[in-house]
């Protein structure tokens, strides 16, 4: 009898290789199930570098992780389990995005973004936001089908939204989601993530320093100018910043609209009910969010102390992967949770994280997906895909899940 790598009694094999394959891009990878029925913490072997890593399963580990003190969420530990092949030299020479900042910078950083994403504030967009879903709408009514949804309307609304909030030219919009979608990647180069990174920190450099120099009426205007009242930033910090916003604010809402059209029109009978009672679209986008968990391995972490999780020990430095997708389909959290309802009360997902590093655009995340959708079905009510599901062409190598097309007609 040996030891298995994972602290359980039994022959010793080599841990499985992550990321998973997934077969359906609606559903997670068939061994989540299996894992937090059988090994809830377990290893893996990153598969962009062959190293070993802990992934947690099940929805209490995955938000004891997400809580615990004594984890770190910055990408410098030697035990972080990256799954991008970022060049060492490009991570050392990045300016600490938010989301691998610890507590006490972490929180002095989110302060200074937290006013400009409030609910009262993504309220106030609601006008701007219909008015920019409208007129794509129309220009594919005008079109007529079959059309891709996913250069249509998924893309060109969030880009156009965001970049409307930080003040930057319409015409950069492909260069930013260009650089959105490398750096998430697994299959690209280290060399070419670094030269994005570079490229981006270099234009983002000029973006701001011309904010500084002239004040803007615009998100980066405004934390800038209210950086000159209280110099809690340094110019690199608000440039990393706005590069922050960059990489969460394209692919991840981009990805829910075409997904989560695709997953309701395959539920037609819950669409139905939704188009006759849009105030069922609320709860509609919970349950999506939960469903899908685009981000579904984008939460990792650092153990800084010797810490018990689900009866497993992991040492201080080795790296864990929170698996929010399976943790959204814990069977222990969620009552039938493969199944998409619409109508269940929905309590605690972690389709945006959890605890200090919680998503800080969740609130104009919902916003701008109640009226997609919303305008969207009632604009064209016989919306339906022009390919069967099974042929939609999904994402593999990267670590936010989604579409690579989504076709339809009416």
């Amino acid at each position: 009898m040996t030891v298995a790598s994972d602290g359980a009694e039994g022959v010793e094999t080599d841990p499985p290789l992550f990321p998973m394959e997934r077969k359906c891009p609606f559903q997670p990878p068939a061994e989540y199930a299996e894992m937090r029925a059988e090994k809830p913490v377990s290893k893996v072997k990153l598969a962009v570098s062959g190293k070993e890593v802990w992934v947690v399963s099940r929805q209490e580990h995955v938000r004891r992780v997400l809580t615990e003190p004594n984890m770190s969420s910055s990408f410098v530990n030697p035990g972080y389990p990256l799954q991008v092949p970022v060049p060492p030299e490009a991570l050392a020479a990045m300016e600490t995005p938010l989301v691998a900042m610890d507590l006490p910078q972490h929180a002095q950083h989110r302060r200074a973004i937290i006013p400009e994403l409030t609910v009262k504030r993504v309220q106030a967009l609601r006008p701007r936001i219909q008015e920019v879903v409208d007129e794509h709408v129309t220009a594919m009514l005008e079109r007529g089908g079959p059309v891709d949804l996913l250069n249509e309307l998924a893309i060109p609304v969030p880009s156009l939204i965001l970049c409307e909030l930080l003040g930057v030219p319409l015409e950069d919009i492909p260069h930013f989601r260009d650089f959105a979608e490398r750096t998430v990647r697994s299959d690209v180069t280290p060399e070419d993530i670094g030269a994005a990174m570079a490229e981006m920190d270099a234009y983002l450099d000029k973006l701001v320093t011309s904010k500084e120099e002239v004040p803007t009426d615009d998100l980066l205007g405004r934390v800038i100018q209210k950086n000159r009242e209280d110099g809690s930033l340094v110019h690199r910090e608000i440039v990393a910043l706005a590069r922050m916003l960059i990489s969460g604010g394209f692919d991840t809402l981009t990805n829910m609209i075409v997904l989560g059209v695709g997953v309701l029109l395959e539920h037609p009978e819950q669409l139905e009910r939704m188009k006759q009672d849009p105030s069922l679209t609320r709860n509609a986008i919970e349950e999506l969010l939960r469903y899908l968990s685009i981000a579904d391995s984008a939460t990792s972490r650092t153990a800084t102390e010797d810490i018990e999780i689900g009866g497993v020990l992991i040492r201080k430095g080795e790296g864990i992967i929170a698996l929010n997708g399976s943790a959204n389909r814990d069977e222990r959290a969620f009552e039938n949770p493969d199944s998409l309802d619409i109508f269940r009360e929905i309590g605690l997902h972690s389709a945006f994280g959890h605890g200090i590093h919680q998503c800080p655009g969740a609130s104009l995340v919902r916003v701008e997906l109640e009226i997609v959708y919303n305008t969207l079905f009632a604009r064209i009510p016989t919306l339906r895909l022009a390919v069967p599901a099974e042929k939609l062409p999904f994402k593999k190598y990267t670590l936010i899940q989604g579409l690579d097309a989504l076709p339809v007609t009416w």
